[in-house]
């Protein structure tokens, strides 16, 4: 099974390795792709991360929850993207042992984790507008649950603790005709049986994907409805007075809750669908696009790591003020340090320190 890199060796025939060769043109762009990815996927979280814990007015249960999924996000681009690209576009596994087993299990775990961060913040969102008046979640119990979800997302993904291991299978037959693949080998899963694989197959089917995706879509739709109606009680035309900006912030709301669930399903669709049709019937597949559709889907999948930021971050005009700010502030605070090296008196000094506050954010303007 890929699960989150090509590791299906056992389950394909030797193949003419020139006429199944990738061209050079897409393996190029499969990198640079992945490399544009990790790049955009760490400076939208780390912004998002550094914002809320700079300003301890957005420590609330949302942005605990979003600092969280950002973390997430933030190790699946560390962990998964480099060795995926790695192994991918390699013939063989380079990275020893520890991490043939270490890797996917930590994979999976970050990408649990994430998925179960926007669960997290689609039953806060709808628990807040559904039932304003009802039971609120405290900072406590999205702590609790932040640390629910790692453990779950742990006990989820280590099966691949125990299954995965090196061996030299794959090159055996190849290395009498090939001499360089006699000391290579390869990570792969090894189940007991096909009655194992497809279980865990089909339950990180059922509760990474299925139940995460519908449990999302409820919350947010029910928040659609509700905002809708909402909408259709305010007073329009002279009576309405500014309800038309609220209704059009309404819609703008609408909207962002659609893209958001579409974003999840056409994200993580086709990943999910490739490691149950690698499993479930391997020969659907074609053998010489194997790997090339496996990174397809993949790259698809992490495109997550970076529209999540926007989503959550963002397209939120609070958020942008408190990022300004604190550009604003780290551009300041060294030429402030310049000014405290001068023997100034206090006063002297804090005028200059007004005096330069004022002076940045008049240069930003």
């Amino acid at each position: 099974m890929s699960r989150f890199y090509q590791s299906n060796w056992s389950e394909m025939p030797q193949l003419d390795l020139d006429h199944c060769q990738t061209p050079q043109a897409v393996r190029s762009f499969v990198i640079a792709t992945y490399c544009v990815l990790i790049a955009l996927g760490l400076l939208g979280n780390s912004l998002l991360v550094l914002v809320i814990l700079r300003h301890s007015e957005l420590h609330n249960v949302t942005n605990i929850l979003i600092v969280n999924l950002a973390f997430s996000d933030m190790l699946v681009g560390l962990v998964c993207l480099p060795l995926t690209i790695a192994y991918t576009l390699m013939d063989h596994w380079i990275f020893g042992e520890a991490l043939c087993k270490g890797s996917p299990f930590l994979q999976c775990s970050a990408v649990s984790v994430s998925i179960f961060s926007l669960v997290l913040i689609a039953i806060e969102r709808h628990q807040l507008i559904i039932n304003p008046t009802g039971w609120k979640p405290s900072l406590n119990h999205a702590y609790v649950a932040i640390g629910a979800i790692w453990v779950a997302a742990f006990a989820m993904s280590s099966p691949f603790l125990a299954f995965h291991v090196l061996t030299d299978e794959p090159y055996r037959n190849l290395s009498h005709y090939f001499p360089d693949y006699g000391e290579k080998v390869a990570c792969i899963e090894l189940w007991p049986s096909d009655t194992s694989k497809f279980a865990f197959t089909t339950s990180l089917l059922v509760f990474q994907f299925s139940c995460p995706l519908l449990f999302v879509f409820l919350c947010y739709l029910r928040i659609f409805l509700r905002l809708r109606q909402r909408k259709k009680m305010l007073p329009t035309g002279r009576e309405g007075g500014g309800n038309g900006v609220r209704a059009s912030h309404m819609k703008k709301i609408n909207m962002m809750l659609v893209a958001i669930v579409a974003g999840f399903a056409i994200c993580w669709l086709p990943l999910y669908t490739f490691n149950a049709v690698s499993d479930w019937n391997p020969t659907l597949l074609l053998h010489c696009q194997h790997d090339l559709i496996f990174s397809l889907c993949h790259l698809t999948a992490m495109l997550s790591i970076c529209i999540n930021p926007i989503f959550y971050g963002f397209l939120n005009n609070n958020f942008l003020k408190e990022l300004k700010a604190t550009i604003l502030r780290c551009q300041c605070n060294p030429v402030e340090e310049d000014f405290e090296n001068y023997p100034l008196s206090t006063m002297n000094t804090d005028i200059s320190k007004g005096s330069l506050r004022f002076s940045c954010k008049n240069s930003s303007a």
